[in-house]
């Protein structure tokens, strides 16, 4: 072999050599963590807001004093630590009163929201979640809170999966990671007219730079209380660049029989009459099959990326009147759009002879999806009467 061939061939290892270390070292922003990349060390800042440090501020936790006389007027625990002082467990929740709204974070990026805890009391339909990014007059995020994690019926139901768990006593648990660039805000409204509700929260984030083609995270709620149409439309509208990336539904049936055999629609990118992506029935989007049901039974289920998590029975399986939670989160196979996505599932179920019966169901949903900023205007949130679960 002639040397110039062995010099060539030395080069283009030590050049490849080189041009993987390169890649190795390149720093790490901290986002999209797992356990293949938890190793790797980041530049990256973690901050934390709850009631005990409402700014995030390094260093600025805890600093509550029971003694002082302005704590008085915020809802906190100073009379449960009046004998231990500052540095207990002096303001860890906060009240709002009917009517009003709370800012729970206020934050400067870049950076991107990783983790959100709260446990709300009262109404979970009359507590309105809300989030905007870099100072956008319109929220990205407008959803009930019970809703947003998963529990739209109001009733406890444990939940664990990869974007949200539900855990003991009434534990709500978000890890969809939400970039921004230069701001995000987060506040709670309670439209409930009778009575306060008190708001025990932490919001996990970090400092740091974002991609150029991150997208911006949405959630989305609708309900329609009977549905009177043969397709209910889970979102319309979206407009702009993204993904879909999952939905939750709290589906209350007004008939006998079997009631999911509805099958759902993505209609994008200019997609008029036909959508491209149908699915073949409720139970099948949903990652289950033939009516959730083992021996005459429906099967609650939990999963990473899909469930029937919640079955409420108030008479028997295939009866009237019972109430349903599913989730499906698009984590590995998200629905990538590049103009508009509107997305539809068919109210659909048996009747006699066979022959399939057009519903009228109690449906609510909340769509989940990222896309670039700007985004349409949401439907207005109806009064509270058409948001109860009645």
């Amino acid at each position: 072999m002639k040397k110039g061939t062995v010099l060539k061939g030395v080069l283009l290892m030590l050049s490849l050599t080189l041009f993987s270390s390169a890649g190795f070292a390149q720093s790490f922003n901290g986002l999209g963590s797992d356990m293949g990349n938890l190793f790797r060390l980041s530049d990256a800042k973690t901050r934390s807001i709850s009631p005990e440090n409402r700014t995030g501020e390094k260093g600025k936790g805890g600093m509550a004093d029971p003694k002082d006389k302005d704590i008085l007027n915020v809802a906190n625990a100073a009379h449960a630590a009046r004998d231990l002082g500052q540095g207990w467990k002096v303001n860890p929740y906060i009240r709002i009163q009917s009517g009003e709204t709370a800012v729970l974070a206020d934050i400067e990026g870049p950076g991107a929201i990783q983790h959100i805890w709260m446990t709300p009391t009262g109404n979970w339909r009359f507590s309105i979640l809300r989030i905007y990014w870099d100072d956008e007059k319109e929220p990205s995020v407008e959803c009930p809170v019970g809703d947003f994690f998963g529990m739209g019926w109001g009733v406890y139901a444990p939940l664990s999966s990869l974007a949200v768990c539900v855990n003991p006593g009434s534990a709500f648990n978000c890890y969809w990671t939400m970039p921004f660039r230069r701001k995000c805000k987060i506040t709670m409204e309670n439209i409930n007219k009778e009575e306060p509700m008190t708001l025990y929260y932490q919001v996990d984030y970090t400092l740091t730079e974002v991609p150029a083609d991150a997208g911006y995270f949405h959630a989305q709620w609708r309900r329609s209380n009977p549905n009177m149409t043969s397709d209910y439309t889970i979102v319309d509208g979206i407009k702009g660049k993204g993904q879909y990336v999952g939905v939750y539904m709290a589906w209350g049936v007004n008939n006998n029989g079997w009631w999911g055999e509805g099958e759902i629609k993505f209609f994008m990118d200019g997609d008029t009459k036909y959508p491209t992506i149908c699915g073949t029935g409720t139970e099948d989007y949903f990652c289950g099959s033939y009516n959730f049901d083992r021996e005459g039974q429906y099967k609650e289920f939990c999963t990473p990326y899909a469930g029937l998590h919640q079955v409420i029975r108030p008479d028997g399986t295939y009866k009237s009147q019972e109430r349903f939670g599913l989730y499906r989160w698009h984590i590995t196979d998200p629905v990538r759009f590049d103009k508009d996505l509107r997305v539809t599932i068919q109210d659909l179920g048996w009747r006699l002879g066979g022959r399939y019966l057009p519903q009228k169901s109690d449906i609510s949903s909340v769509v989940f999806w990222y896309q670039s900023e700007p985004h349409n205007k949401f439907p207005t949130l109806p009064a509270w009467e058409e948001l109860e679960v009645n």
